[in-house]
């Protein structure tokens, strides 16, 4: 049931700015100071602003970022202990303030209140430390700040520590001035205590939302006893608070109309631990039925175990005859309500139909509203969250229900299908784009495919195999795979004669687009490439989509799985997104790495008559070739994942599938159409190459576990090099002391690969690569369940 508001809860957030806030420079005068130092040095401490940085903090599905912690301490004279606090302070980026007398610690807390306070409790003859914990607990905004006693280190027995818990202090701090012993408290301080007090902040302003909101809220506990119920709650089933707080909800009247069985599917729902949504009758205080519309919702707390459920109802008023007059009054209100909303659609509709161009999703918005308009409520409220969602752009897109869960796939999802999260200031990537390459004197062989050396020549033999082992050839072409292979694979598929042009110019343009991959990149390089034309080649062997595609749309994929990754950096969008990248500027935080693939690689085709393979074809069938090569280039963009694989699959397998129930193979009239439409080959070009792009773990072994180290070094030399520029980390779990390589396996297979894989194999017939995929899996399932995060086993 969707809410009709939203709710936004702030805790003085900020914005990072890379300057000094203001209140960085309000140091307190006399007394109260911000310092800065080194206490080992023995010199004062000198007044100074800390720096602004940006703290982030996470409660569960909540993630609030904090200005840097306020730490108020308060130390009669300065000494080794308070010279300790403030280097620990400063070392932490913590907003640091000293006061030396009671009166200007209040004062100071009154203007700052400090999340942090550390009070002297040596020396009670120079000011009395409970008495001051005391009198800023009286000050209102104290509810929420963490209050430290630092005591003298006990020469005999044990004192208890109740009186301090009496006067207010959270914890005690038995004297050390040893610097790290501070930062370590100050620490633990922060991690503990301190965000415990903003997630007590952030449930105060969340309950203030409850007592806001408009739909009756009910929390019971995981034994079904109500622990809250907000104000709508009462005023809709007529009970005060306390007349339901600690009952059984089984205490609670209940209404008969419900039937019996509907009770039980809720709590077998429920205690399953799923989410209930439905219409269910409410008895009211006074006896009358009311019909709501229910969602219920278990929240799993300590120990993975439900803890609570909440409740959302909402009455559906129009529809509860036997309401007493003033119910009715509501009723007629609210149906009031909707004959103006009706209205409203209908001039909407009225405006819309009046357009001579009408997009599909508006005739489908259209159909709904319709029948709407004689639906009772609960069907119209479910229309209602049909049209919410078609409305949104992200329609092909799912949500990851264990994303908080698993790190690893979370990282992916964030640094593959995301642009990056912008930052306001700092340093900025330079990615150049630099001039296009001249062809090294080295790369002026072979001539002509009959040229390659034999050696070289041999470890293509098996490269009609979809077990072909690409690394022989890198190694014995010296990292320079692409344009031997290229020359075998384009031979064989006739992409001269179809291009009118000669062999020569075909070489001249391998070697330039190969010269424009990075070597250096462990992953992106033209090992990668030519891994990819040889699988987008293998994949055109197929029946099924040599039945689909066209000559044209052949030599397209040959061609844009060559240049796919052409000047990779080795760096993700969401990096050069971040970073403020040249590029990312260039093509505006959008597809930027696929755009500028693309892009150079017709800058570099057509710079040069002698690498020009596009130059003797005619205008129209370039243009459609540069079209359909900049499409593919661009389906590769993982942030359309989803979209190219669901359209696929609606457009494409399931009609297949549909004819074949049928007994449809004879109808090849109907599979001719469904293959062959111009949507169609569109849909399959782009799957095939996104296929041939990531079928790293549909290799063999040995293979996959080459790929997958190659990937994983990639990813760790970004997340360093962010952390050295002070850069976001996009994908946190690849710190290369820390990952483990089979979890993010594990992860992508799992989110990405099983479900495209097993749309394409419908399509195309590929029962190896599954039985590949599933060795795979089990290999690194296998090395997770041992703990291990290496590639592989240790060995025997």
């Amino acid at each position: 049931m969707g809410c009709a508001s939203s709710i936004h809860i702030s805790d003085r957030v900020v914005y990072h700015s890379g300057k000094e806030s203001e209140d960085s420079h309000s140091p307190q005068q006399t007394n109260a100071t911000q310092h800065q130092g080194n206490p080992a040095s023995g010199l004062p401490l000198k007044p100074h602003s800390c720096k602004t940085t940006l703290t982030e903090v996470q409660f569960g599905p909540m993630k609030l970022f904090k200005d840097p912690l306020q730490v108020l301490l308060v130390f009669a004279k300065e000494d080794s202990q308070s010279n300790g606090f403030c280097w620990a302070c400063e070392k932490a980026n913590y907003r640091c303030s000293l006061a030396h007398t009671p009166e200007s610690a209040l004062e100071c807390f009154s203007e700052k209140h400090h999340d942090l306070v550390i009070v002297d409790h040596r020396h009670s003859r120079h000011f009395d430390a409970e008495a001051l914990c005391r009198s800023i607990r009286a000050v209102n905004s104290s509810e929420n700040t963490v209050i430290v006693a630092v005591v003298k280190r006990p020469d005999r027995e044990e004192a208890s520590v109740m009186p301090l818990i009496n006067a207010g202090f959270n914890r005690r701090y038995v004297e050390n001035a040893n610097m790290m012993a501070c930062y370590n408290e100050l620490l633990q301080l922060e991690h503990g205590e301190v965000r415990a007090q903003f997630k007590l902040r952030a449930c105060n302003a969340i309950f203030t939302a409850l007592e806001q909101s408009q739909d009756a809220i009910e929390i019971t506990s995981e034994d079904q006893v109500i622990q809250y119920v907000n104000p709508a709650y009462e005023a809709i089933m007529g009970y005060q608070q306390g007349e339901l707080l600690g009952k059984e909800i089984i205490e609670v009247p209940k209404s008969e109309k419900n039937k019996p069985d509907l009770l039980e599917t809720i709590n077998t729902c429920i205690r399953k631990g799923k989410e209930w949504q439905g219409i269910y009758y409410a008895k009211k205080k006074n006896g009358d039925n009311i019909q709501q519309n229910v969602k219920i919702t278990p929240v799993i707390g300590q120990g993975g175990k439900i803890r609570h459920y909440v409740s959302i109802n909402r009455p559906l008023n129009d529809n509860n005859k036997s309401e007493k007059s003033s119910e009715r009054v509501q009723a007629e209100s609210q149906t009031d309500i909707q004959s103006r909303s009706s209205q409203r659609r209908h001039s909407s509709m009225a405006r819309i139909h009046s357009m001579t161009i009408e997009a599909p999703i508006t005739k489908v918005i259209n159909i709904i509203n319709a029948a709407q308009e004689s639906s009772p409520m609960p069907v119209a409220e479910a229309l209602d969250r049909v049209l919410e969602i078609l409305r949104t752009t992200e329609l092909y897109s799912p949500q990851l229900g264990t994303k908080d869960e698993d790190p690893h796939t979370n990282d992916l999802v964030g640094g593959l299908m995301t642009d990056g999260l912008r930052r306001l200031s700092g340093n900025e990537y330079i990615l150049s784009t630099k001039q296009p390459h001249h062809l090294p004197s080295h790369l002026a062989t072979p001539l002509s495919l009959n040229d390659i050396p034999p050696r070289i020549a041999q470890t293509m033999e098996t490269e009609g195999s979809w077990d072909f082992d690409i690394f022989n050839l890198e190694a014995a072409t010296m990292k320079r795979p692409l344009t031997y292979l290229g020359l075998k694979i384009f031979s064989k598929f006739g992409v001269c004669e179809f291009l009118n042009c000669p062999e020569a110019t075909l070489r001249s343009w391998l070697q330039v687009i190969e010269a424009n991959y990075h070597s250096s990149n462990s992953y992106h390089n033209s090992t990668h490439a030519a891994d990819v034309l040889h699988a987008t080649a293998y994949f055109l062997c197929k029946e099924r989509v040599k039945q689909s595609l066209d000559p044209i749309d052949e030599v397209a994929a040959l061609i844009a799985a060559t240049v796919h990754d052409v000047d990779h950096p080795g760096r993700t969008n969401s990096f050069l997104c971040n970073a403020g990248s040249e590029l990312a500027i260039l093509y505006n935080d959008t597809a930027v790495l696929e755009s500028h693939h693309a892009a150079l690689a017709f800058q570099l085709t057509t710079r040069d008559d002698k690498c020009n393979i596009f130059k003797y074809i005619e205008r129209n069938e370039y243009r459609t070739l540069r079209q359909a090569v900049i499409d593919m280039v661009l389906a590769t963009e993982m942030t359309k994942h989803f979209e190219h694989v669901n359209k696929f699959v609606n457009s494409i397998n399931k009609p297949l599938a549909a004819l074949e129930e049928n007994g449809g193979n004879n109808d090849e009239e109907s599979v001719k159409s469904i293959l062959t439409s111009p949507e169609n080959r569109i849909l399959v070009k782009r799957m095939l190459i996104k296929c041939a792009d990531i079928s790293n773990p549909c290799r063999p072994l040995e293979l996959c576990i080459e790929w997958a180290g190659r990937i994983s070094e990639e990813y760790f030399a970004q997340t360093d090099e962010e952390k050295r520029q002070g850069l976001p980390v996009v994908m946190p779990v690849f710190d290369r002391h820390t990952c483990s390589i089979p979890k993010s396996q594990i992860s992508f297979i799992d989110y990405f690969i099983t479900d495209m894989f097993d749309a394409w194999d419908a399509f195309a017939d590929l029962p190896n690569l599954m039985q590949h995929l599933d060795n795979n899996f089990k290999y690194w399932k296998g090395l997770d369940e041992r703990k291990l995060h290496s590639l592989r086993p240790p060995p025997e």
